[in-house]
């Protein structure tokens, strides 16, 4: 992934969760995060595209106790907002995209 850096996952942004330590013998965690990570990476490019730093907010691949794929949003709270911003920006009003 393209950004700020090959450190950008270590810049001060806890994303890992309470239950990031277990795991479950037999369970293909490998694939579901490679689905994750690629997904990831196209919202990360995304956000990059419209101006966001990834050291302040980010998509970050994980997998779920059933190795299915996960991309969860890290950021800082004010970024965020800032993004929720954005897309309400884009909605039509609905609740749906425009």
């Amino acid at each position: 992934m393209t950004g700020s850096g090959e450190d950008w996952l270590s810049d001060g942004l806890n994303v890992t969760g309470a239950d990031s330590g277990l795991w479950v013998s037999g369970v293909d965690y490998i694939a579901g995060w490679r689905e994750a990570r690629v997904a990831a990476d196209r919202l990360n490019r995304a956000l990059l595209s419209v101006g966001f730093e990834l050291s302040a907010v980010r998509a970050v691949a994980s997998t779920n106790e059933d190795g299915r794929g996960v991309v969860r949003l890290a950021g800082w709270p004010a970024t965020v907002d800032r993004l929720a911003q954005l897309l309400e920006a884009r909605s039509d009003g609905d609740g749906g995209a425009a």
